[in-house]
C-alpha cells in the first residue's frame, strides 16, 4: 500500500518574536492536491505559518517539509511555492500579459512558450483577450485574476494564498469563492489558503486547520469541524455556537459537562410544548429578536439562567411576526443528539 507523502508537512514548529510565540509547536500534514485552508482570527499564527512555508520567514524550532524535502532553512527561490498576496502586488506599469509573464522572463523561457503559457493563464482565470490592458484599467476581481494567473503559470507544487479576496464586496468575493475552488480542481495543485473568514473556509475547503494564540486546536473537513468541535473555541469561531456548562448544563443534561448546541438545531415551541424521548428541553422568554430577511435569529434567556441564540427560517414569517415574539415565554425543544461535548481550554 502506498502512502503519499505530504505537500506539506510541519513537525513541531514555533515562531518567537521575544516573548511572544507566533506559532506554537504545530505539527500538521497538507496532502497533495487538497484545498487546505488556515482559519483563525488576526494574531492566532495562521498568516506565520504561510511565511514560513514561503521562506519569508524561518522557525525558531522544529522542521518544515515540502514533497518530503526539508526547507526550513531554504530562501524563498528555492521553493517550489509561489504566493497571491491580498493587495495583487501587480506591476502598474506592465500590461496584464507583462505581468502573467514576468516570473516566465526572469527564468528565461522563450518568448514563442511565454505568449503560449500567458494565453493559457489568462483563459483560465476568464480573461481572454485583456492581455494588453493596465492593472490600473480593471476591476478588483480582474486584478484578483491577474494575481493568480501569474502565481500559476509557473505551475508551482505549491500555491500560497494570503487573504486573497479581503479587498472584494460581498457578492464579488463570494463568486470568487467558486471561481477559486473550480480552477484549483482544474490545475490539480495544493491551496494553502489563509483567511480569518468562516464562510469561505467551509465553502472551498477540502479540510481546514483553526489557528488560536499560536496553537492549531482542531484539523479537518469544514462539515467535521463544524458539526464536531474539539474545543471552546472552535465553536465560538467557526460559525455561531451556544456554549452550555455547570448548572444550566445540569438543569438541561443532568450532567454540568460543558456542552455546545448549534442555533439552527433548536426549535422554538409554546411553553409547555411536549418533550419526547431523546429530546432537550428548555423553557425561556424571548428577549431580543433580530430580523435578517430569509432567517430570523433569537436571544432566549433561560429560566435555568444563561440564554440561548435560535435561528430560524423564515418561511412563512413576515418581518411584523417574528417582531412580536419578542417577551414570549417559549419552550426551546432540540434532540439530545445535537449536543457536543467540547473540552474548555485557558
Amino acid at each position: 500500500m502506498t502512502v503519499s507523502i505530504p505537500a506539506v508537512r510541519f513537525s513541531r514548529v514555533s515562531r518567537s518574536f521575544g516573548d511572544v510565540r507566533a506559532v506554537d509547536d504545530v505539527s500538521l500534514d497538507i496532502l497533495d492536491g487538497e484545498f487546505f485552508t488556515l482559519l483563525g482570527p488576526s494574531g492566532s499564527g495562521k498568516t506565520t505559518c504561510l511565511r514560513l512555508i514561503a521562506g519569508f520567514d524561518h522557525p525558531t524550532s522544529g522542521r518544515i517539509e515540502l514533497h518530503g524535502v526539508e526547507v526550513s532553512g531554504l530562501p524563498p527561490y528555492e521553493r517550489d511555492v509561489n504566493t497571491v498576496f491580498q493587495d495583487y502586488a501587480l506591476f502598474p506599469h506592465m500590461s496584464v500579459a507583462q505581468n502573467v509573464a514576468y516570473g516566465l522572463m526572469i527564468k528565461r523561457v522563450p518568448p514563442h512558450e511565454r505568449a503560449a503559457r500567458v494565453a493559457e493563464m489568462l483563459s483560465l482565470v476568464q480573461l481572454p483577450g485583456l492581455g494588453d490592458r493596465r492593472p490600473a484599467q480593471l476591476s478588483g476581481g480582474q486584478r484578483q485574476r491577474v494575481a493568480l494567473a501569474r502565481a500559476l503559470v509557473n505551475h508551482p507544487r505549491v500555491l500560497l494564498l494570503d487573504e486573497p479576496l479581503g479587498a472584494l464586496d460581498l457578492k464579488l468575493r463570494q463568486q470568487m469563492q467558486l471561481e477559486l475552488k473550480a480552477i484549483q480542481q482544474q490545475v490539480g495543485i495544493t491551496f494553502v489558503y489563509v483567511t480569518h473568514d468562516q464562510e469561505e473556509a467551509l465553502t472551498m475547503s477540502d479540510r481546514l486547520g483553526v489557528f488560536n494564540a499560536g496553537r492549531l486546536e482542531q484539523v479537518g473537513a469544514p462539515a467535521a469541524v463544524y458539526e464536531h468541535p474539539a474545543t471552546d473555541f472552535v465553536a465560538g469561531f467557526v460559525g455561531v455556537s451556544n456554549l452550555v456548562s455547570g448548572a444550566t448544563a445540569a438543569a438541561i443534561t443532568g450532567s454540568p459537562e460543558t456542552f455546545t448546541i448549534r442555533p439552527e438545531k433548536i426549535l422554538i415551541g409554546d411553553a409547555g410544548t411536549t418533550v419526547y424521548d431523546g429530546m432537550c428541553a428548555a423553557d425561556g422568554r424571548i428577549q431580543d429578536v433580530v430580523y435578517l430577511g430569509a432567517h430570523t435569529r433569537y436571544r432566549v434567556a433561560l429560566a435555568q439562567g444563561g440564554e440561548l441564540t435560535v435561528t430560524q427560517q423564515n418561511v412563512e414569517a413576515t418581518s411584523l411576526d417574528v417582531q412580536a415574539a419578542r417577551d414570549r415565554p417559549v419552550r426551546l425543544l432540540w434532540q439530545r443528539a445535537h449536543n457536543r461535548p467540547v473540552t474548555t481550554r485557558p
